[in-house]
């Protein structure tokens, strides 16, 4: 019984341990966008998609509700769920996090998605492009977030989509 006891302590101890680490080494402030950028956000995302074929999108403040749920956890993993989603992270001081840096990023695959094998060319990522140009995609929102980790500030711009694309085995557009 001491021993269970015991064993027990040692695993709440360890557990509030981290939970404590992770409050102090990761901070994360909200930047709101302003509409000057969400239009920004827009006509870039709108732009990729025109030279394509495929219709445009509008703002959506429900989906970008939903990336800052992503992004204040200063994490640049996928969450599953019902949209889609593109992360950007900033790196520590290398930019002011504006959406031209996160779509020149993910507009920048464009080059390695090959249309006809509907796949990424050389084992490089494509499917952020892919997610900007899909043709069901009606709506974006998307979040920025500032991030005080052990690594330094950062900043990380999530953005949603809805319907989601990269639906296996169809094309974007």
């Amino acid at each position: 019984m001491e021993r269970s006891v015991a064993k027990t302590m040692v695993v709440a101890m360890a557990a509030l341990v981290m939970i404590m680490a992770t409050a102090t080494t990761t901070a994360a402030q909200q930047q709101q966008f302003s509409a000057q950028e969400k239009a920004e956000f827009v006509n870039l995302h709108n732009k990729a998609r025109a030279a394509v074929g495929v219709g445009k999108v509008a703002w959506s403040d429900k989906l970008a509700a939903k990336a800052l749920e992503h992004a204040r956890y200063c994490q640049t993993g996928h969450i599953p769920g019902p949209y889609g989603e593109n992360l950007r992270w900033s790196g520590f001081g290398d930019s002011t996090g504006t959406p031209a840096f996160a779509m020149s990023y993910w507009v920048g695959e464009r080059p390695y998605y090959d249309y006809r094998s509907n796949n990424c060319l050389g084992g490089r990522e494509c499917r952020h492009y892919t997610q900007v140009v899909w043709r069901r995609t009606a709506y974006v929102g998307c979040a920025r977030v500032t991030c005080n980790t052990n690594n330094g500030i950062g900043t990380i711009i999530a953005c949603n989509y809805y319907p989601r694309g990269n639906i296996y085995n169809e094309r974007p557009y």
